[in-house]
């Protein structure tokens, strides 16, 4: 049994580099949105570039989180995430240091690598190593600061882009994983590894990040034509249908297919689905419209985005109990619904617009709506499945989300028609992006549907959220014992 105490030197120590561990790749996740044009313009990439500078980091991290939780537990925990912040770290140096736009998507997809290592093992470091007394409390924390390095996030990327450049957005992690590594391997204690058995579902992962790129290459390149456009999407739906195929005949599938026969789970997911891809097509085009259009710096982009993260942190908290009061029905079906009347406010956000009177009413809407949904969204998805699978659910879920929002950041620009060279044309930008705020208005809209129709109070006694607060605009909190694959 843990009995690691909080209030011992080894308890904060412990909490101390699990949080620097977790926030160096929830920073690396919002802040580089803010660095996107400065990058463009130094390397001239054009928007497709742009956008796999985002997206080659999600295939990697939404393909493989769920492998990188079940390595921890066969592993060792600690052995794979202090490997995990190594290699983010190595991947950091070559983003930092790379000479054109190719050789920076590469390092991204492996700095994807390390992400999907180091995430779940922060989480379930804290689970293993604290005494049941102070686990709730540890995780609390946890999840607090990761929420406030989410928060300031932004606003550190557009400093260091406007001061010592973009290249120091990821040169940054360097430092932190030279303090995070020695102090993880001298106090945090080494958990799992001893009773994990089965095979690794190696093959489904592969499959399901191979999907995942084939099917965002296709999306991102779809406005050229072209048969090799049409080759890749063909290629990516048969890398899908096999990693479907492969998780149904395994003994011990990454993603259980019989998990989704709870209606509850599923109707769920197709919420987070709808609600994710549009967060992460706004974040992804709201920098750039901030920057572009109106005229910001980076870092007055960045700190413009602050109130949404702001807002999530200080109360979430209370959404999840109001939620556990009347339900996750109506915070589900409301809460969406704002969020698409924030990116809708949005719309008045062109040239010349005011902070005050433009930017900041839709951003509070939008973090408003954001308080509402994620926590009953968290607690709807563990209450749905049995106990002992809340973690697994958890982590399917959280990769969903990720998932989601590296296609809505694919597709958006096709949908919007904004063309290779938008983000150098501020009319022609601003046009395309109104497009897109109507496009994940309409998805949010179709979320707030599915939940007001589908979903229902989970029954008592199921799993209830340890992260009470959390700042990520991207994914849910992981939960459980979070992206672990059972090992038999």
């Amino acid at each position: 049994m843990p009995d690691v105490r909080m209030a011992s030197p080894q308890g904060r120590w412990i909490l101390f580099t699990t949080v620097l561990g977790s926030s160096m790749a929830l920073l690396d996740s919002t802040v580089v949105n803010v660095a996107l044009p400065r990058i463009g313009r130094d390397l001239d990439a054009n928007l497709s570039a742009l956008q796999w500078t985002v997206n080659a980091y999600m295939v990697t991290l939404a393909g493989l989180i769920l492998l990188g939780g079940a390595l921890g537990d066969r592993f060792g925990r600690r052995k794979v995430f202090v490997v995990g912040v190594v290699w983010f770290a190595v991947a950091s140096l070559l983003c930092g240091i790379a000479p054109n736009a190719g050789a920076l998507i590469a390092a991204r997809a492996l700095q994807g690598v390390g992400g999907a290592l180091l995430t779940p093992g922060s989480l379930a470091l804290i689970q293993a190593s604290f005494h049941p007394d102070d686990r709730g409390r540890a995780v609390g924390l946890w999840s607090g600061f990761g929420g406030v390095g989410a928060a300031v996030g932004p606003f550190v990327g557009g400093w260091l882009v406007d001061g010592p450049g973009w290249r120091w957005v990821f040169l940054l992690n360097v430092p932190l994983a030279l303090v995070c590594v020695p102090v993880a391997l001298r106090h945090v204690p080494e958990s799992g590894g001893e009773g994990a058995r089965g095979r690794f579902d190696v093959l489904g992962a592969v499959l399901g990040a191979v999907a995942l790129a084939l099917l965002t290459y296709a999306l991102i390149e779809a406005g050229a034509g072209g048969w090799v456009v049409a080759v890749t999407a063909v290629a990516g739906v048969a890398a899908a249908v096999a990693f479907v195929v492969v998780e149904r005949r395994r003994p011990d599938p990454m993603m259980p297919p019989d998990i989704f026969s709870s209606r509850q789970f599923t109707a769920v997911n197709l919420v987070t689905l709808c609600v994710y891809a549009a967060l992460g097509g706004f974040f992804f085009l709201a920098a750039l419209q901030l920057q572009v259009v109106v005229g910001y710096s980076a870092l007055a982009a960045g700190t413009a985005l602050l109130p949404t993260t702001v807002l999530m942190l200080l109360l979430s908290a209370r959404s999840g109990e109001l939620a556990d009061r009347i339900g996750p029905r109506l915070p589900l079906t409301v809460g969406p619904l704002l969020c698409s009347v924030g990116m809708l406010l949005m719309l008045r956000v062109g040239p010349g617009a005011s902070y005050w009177a433009d930017v900041l009413p839709a951003l509070v809407v939008l973090g408003l709506g954001l308080v509402m949904l994620v926590a009953p969204l968290t607690a709807t998805v563990l209450g749905s499945v049995d106990v002992a699978r809340a973690g697994l659910a958890s982590g399917i879920n959280n990769a969903a989300a990720r998932a989601a929002g590296l296609v809505a950041v694919a597709a958006l620009p096709l949908l919007a028609g904004m063309g290779e060279e938008a983000y150098r044309e501020p009319a022609a930008f601003d046009a395309a992006f109104g497009r897109a705020m109507g496009w994940c208005a309409g998805a949010l809209v179709v979320g707030a549907l599915i939940a007001l129709v589908t979903v229902r109070r989970p029954p008592p006694g199921c799993k209830r959220p340890e992260c009470l607060r959390y700042g990520s605009v991207v994914s849910p909190p992981l939960e459980g014992e979070p992206v672990r694959k059972r090992l038999g």
